[in-house]
């Protein structure tokens, strides 16, 4: 399965289409891949596992997220004000 997500991630251009979001609007696709980057890594990290397969939801957030809002959560996750849940 790792060896699948880095294929993947060799091949990675711009965020594939996902079904749970058909609309034109991507707020919400954008909020999902953050939260599930950052639960990834918590998941992962904790375990002693290679984050690596997370990567995929950074990827895909980075490309469709406005730089200002991943800015202002990373903020809030610093700070311990981050209204999600990871």
């Amino acid at each position: 399965m790792a060896e699948d997500i880095k294929e993947k991630l060799a091949r990675y251009r711009t965020a594939p289409f996902d079904s749970r979001f058909p609309n034109q609007n991507q707020t919400k696709n954008c909020w999902q891949n953050y939260l599930d980057f950052h639960r990834c890594q918590r998941a992962l990290g904790a375990k002693g596992q290679d984050p690596a397969p997370c990567q995929w939801y950074f990827r895909v957030y980075k490309s469709i997220c406005p730089i200002e809002w991943v800015t202002t959560w990373d903020e809030y996750r610093e700070e311990g004000t981050f209204p999600g849940k990871i």
